[in-house]
């Protein structure tokens, strides 16, 4: 499963790609306000430091707009992607977009048909918000798990992208269950090389270590 960091703090994506871990970010309007700069500065300077795909998000919700703003994102980078609402007008302009060349995540998917309807336009991505659906009291990795099986039903290319990842055992869930992509704040990532067994097992050790009194 490839490793999104879903941030637009340009130092932590810095951090995270020296790792070798990173495999691409996404964004969205509430992390570009967080950053408090321009949206197309910092894209610029994230597709500068990462390879991989950089999900910009379009703020229209019109046809139109929706295309005029993609392309727009699409000229700050060759890995821009463009990220869509899953609406009508969305998943027309994913269509338009993808036939223009274009890669697109479809964002702020819920159910199984939502998915259905953005590969069937050609998107890049969909991404499933597991940790919502939790929040609501729905088991957000069964979407996962439906819109596994529809796609390898039906050879869709579209890549999976879990979002909404809250927690390590999301982590985990997503990857038994086939998703391609995890997006996740670095916290999470962090979070996921930790184990109180591990802190234990090191500390025993070092003070063993210790009392040979040698170096290496």
């Amino acid at each position: 499963m490839k490793f999104f960091l879903d941030t637009a703090d340009v130092d932590e994506i810095r951090q995270w790609s020296a790792t070798g871990l990173l495999d691409g970010v996404t964004t969205n309007p509430s992390l570009i306000l967080k950053s408090g700069r321009d949206i197309k500065e910092v894209l610029a300077e994230i597709c500068d430091i990462v390879d991989g795909d950089v999900s910009g998000e379009v703020a229209a919700t019109d046809y139109d707009t929706m295309l005029a703003e993609g392309r727009k994102l699409a000229q700050i980078a060759d890995n821009i992607c463009i990220k869509l609402p899953i609406t009508m007008d969305g998943v027309r302009a994913c269509k338009t977009l993808v036939d223009e060349g274009f890669k697109t995540n479809m964002t702020l998917c819920f159910n199984a048909n939502q998915a259905l309807l953005v590969a069937k336009a050609g998107a890049t991505y969909v991404s499933p918000f597991i940790g919502r659906l939790d929040d609501m009291g729905i088991d957000g990795m069964e979407l996962i798990e439906e819109i596994r099986a529809i796609y390898d039903n039906y050879a869709f290319e579209t890549e999976i992208l879990a979002a909404s990842i809250r927690t390590g055992n999301h982590v985990k869930m997503c990857a038994m269950a086939g998703a391609d992509v995890g997006t996740m704040p670095p916290s999470t990532i962090e979070a996921l090389v930790k184990h109180p067994l591990t802190d234990k097992g090191l500390a025993a050790f070092l003070a063993d270590w210790e009392k040979t009194g040698q170096t290496i």
